[in-house]
């Protein structure tokens, strides 16, 4: 697999790009993607990079009916001398093939889905945004494809990689967002495939989401399937509490998804000698924290937003104010932080960045 080579045939005619000002997230896609194919007893095979288009599916492919499937997300960034840069790939790279293992797909071979981002990236590097806050966005996903109607795990597969120049994923940017904390709907229970990036787990989020839309709410705060008190994750974000000037953020457990920028976080805050701590936390802690006086900020951890400020959460119709609604001193230090090394702007001392080239 790691000798595989890439077939590389280019469009003729290209897409109009739109201006870095008038992105949306996730809306915009660029003239190329990659592909490559699984069949049982063969292996992963075909890589190619191939015009941006339509995928040709059986109405029996086994992803439609089943949902074996995982995804992932990361970004490129463009500095300012122009060198086109990856944040953390191989950590995506490694998550993906977790999610494989759960899902029962076909591990892919990770130097080598570290050579199709790289060389897919560089071969759109024109569409890398360069205006502040935008970025290029990289979904590389995994759908089974056998035409079969019995479940079990398919025995044919597509790898594939998108690419999307984006914006900010919350219009508020780093304004702080407000948040609905859901105790009636749950995303995920510990023996689920909570911590896999699989298509299910989000959308079994949608119903939640969709109450809470019309309220000005960005996002739900999900808690535990069990006793629906101790606190997950977000939507699409991990989460962080500053109580009494330690950064407090759920454990772990098999149903939270092991985060990239979650992980970053981490290591920043214990390079900086902030003391965090990986637990469990329920929503009775957090309340009584904000009784206190305790809780002094809240925030949002992924690839999409990168730092989140949490400027209300919303309990049992009771409106928990943080900060002011204004961005707390610690999550305006990591997003500066972690953007100024994504735009090449501050010395990488975690070799986080990979270069596309």
């Amino acid at each position: 697999m790691r000798d595989q080579s890439i077939t590389i045939q280019l469009t003729e005619e290209k897409n109009v790009k739109p201006a870095p000002s008038t992105l949306e997230f996730g809306r915009t896609f660029t003239d190329h993607m990659f592909l490559m194919d699984y069949t049982e007893g063969q292996g992963w095979h075909d890589a190619r990079i191939v015009p941006y288009g339509p995928l040709s599916l059986d109405p029996a492919s086994m992803v439609l009916h089943y949902g074996q499937t995982v995804f992932e997300g990361l970004k490129a960034y463009v500095t300012k001398d122009g060198v086109a840069q990856l944040f953390r790939p191989t950590k995506n790279i490694e998550r993906l093939n977790r999610s494989n293992s759960r899902i029962c797909i076909p591990e892919i071979d990770e130097e080598f889905a570290l050579k199709a981002v790289r060389k897919l990236v560089e071969v759109d590097q024109d569409w890398i945004p360069n205006q502040l806050g935008t970025s290029l966005y990289i979904r590389p996903f995994v759908i089974s494809t056998e035409p079969y109607l019995g479940v079990a795990a398919s025995e044919m597969y597509t790898f594939a990689i998108i690419l999307s120049p984006v914006g900010p994923y919350y219009k508020e940017g780093i304004d702080p967002v407000k948040i609905a904390v859901e105790d009636t709907y749950v995303r995920a229970v510990v023996g689920g495939t909570g911590e896999a990036k699989t298509g299910g787990n989000y959308a079994a989020s949608l119903k939640a989401q969709e109450k809470i839309e019309d309220q000005g709410f960005a996002q739900v705060l999900w808690l535990d399937g069990v006793e629906r008190n101790y606190i997950e994750e977000v939507g699409s974000m991990n989460v962080f509490f500053n109580i009494d000037d330690t950064i407090i953020t759920p454990q772990l457990s098999g149903s939270i998804l092991d985060g990239v920028t979650r992980n970053s976080v981490i290591t920043l805050l214990k390079d900086w000698d902030i003391k965090v701590e990986e637990r469990k936390i329920s929503m009775d802690e957090l309340y009584d924290a904000y009784k206190r006086g305790s809780l002094k900020e809240a925030f949002g951890t992924g690839t999409a937003a990168v730092i989140s400020p949490i400027g209300q959460l919303t309990w049992k119709q009771e409106d928990l104010v943080l900060n002011n609604h204004e961005t707390g001193p610690i999550a305006k230090r990591l997003y500066d932080t972690l953007t100024r090394i994504q735009y090449g702007e501050e010395e990488d001392r975690f070799d986080w960045i990979v270069p596309v080239e």
